[in-house]
């Protein structure tokens, strides 16, 4: 898919709703972030990308980001040491299987809204916001892109 049609096509407002919603109610961060690039090695990119977006940098390691490249049809989902330690891959797994349903019917809003759902309730599991806690945005809730 051409990138520009997968971003015109993109509900971004949406995705920041999901966003938030799901940072409600844990002490993780959630990122979406689009490549306009083709990439072949897409898990390779992704890390790249986790990286340059500053997602290590949460307090806790807690950060995931989604990573979509339309130009190849492809997506990864990962998460920083401290939500990894607590998921395991099947879980990463489960949140690509259920975004590539929606993918696949073109409806890739209600794929990444369902990915960053799928991932705050994993997270509220592991990181719940506990009484007393702020908000502490450490990373911006905006979809990305290069």
């Amino acid at each position: 898919m051409k990138p520009r049609l997968f971003l015109d096509t993109l509900d971004d407002e949406r995705v920041v709703e999901a966003i938030r919603a799901a940072e409600a109610v844990t002490r993780a961060e959630i990122r979406v972030h689009v490549s306009v690039e083709e990439v072949s090695d897409v898990e390779a990119a992704a890390a790249a990308a986790f990286g340059r977006l500053g997602m290590t940098a949460t307090a806790e390691r807690n950060g995931v980001l989604i990573f979509v490249a339309p130009a190849g049809r492809r997506f990864a989902v990962l998460g920083d040491a401290g939500i990894h330690a607590h998921c395991g891959d099947a879980f990463w797994t489960d949140v690509a299987a259920a975004m590539s349903a929606h993918f696949r019917d073109g409806r890739f809003t209600d794929g990444i809204v369902a990915g960053v759902a799928a991932v705050g309730s994993e997270l509220q599991r592991h990181f719940p916001r506990r009484p007393g806690d702020g908000d502490r945005n450490e990373l911006p809730d905006a979809v990305s892109r290069d």
